[in-house]
């Protein structure tokens, strides 16, 4: 699929945009998109949530979820939270997804900066 870059307003394919499309919909909060309410995910809402064992599991439910529901091209088989280790990312979470994309039937890892206010 061919899309284009938020940023750049360049064209992108591939990785690159099923990438940026995770991005959005990790980062959309539930209810936010005037024509499609029910478009983002859940992970808005958890970023100021207490870091523990419940929060994260939440955490894995609700990006497992909205790309199940909104992104075809791919098949989650792994989500995690990390923190931003290097001074891009300093003070931010990543969620690290692994999975399978299902134009080419290949593996692809991807990671998503998620913090409030910050959209990928």
């Amino acid at each position: 699929m061919k899309g284009m870059n938020a940023v750049t307003g360049r064209a992108i394919s591939g990785v690159d945009h099923l990438s940026q499309s995770v991005g959005r919909i990790l980062t959309t909060p539930l209810g936010s998109c005037i024509q499609r309410r029910s478009f983002g995910s859940e992970l808005p809402d958890l970023i100021d949530a207490p870091t523990n064992g419940a929060t994260r599991i939440r955490l894995y439910a609700a990006a497992a979820t909205a790309l199940m529901r909104w992104e075809p091209r791919l098949t989650v088989t792994r989500v995690q939270l990390v923190a931003g280790a290097d001074e891009a990312f300093a003070g931010h979470q990543l969620v690290d997804i692994e999975g399978w994309t299902d134009e080419r039937d290949e593996p692809v890892s991807l990671r998503v900066p998620v913090s409030n206010g910050v959209g990928a």
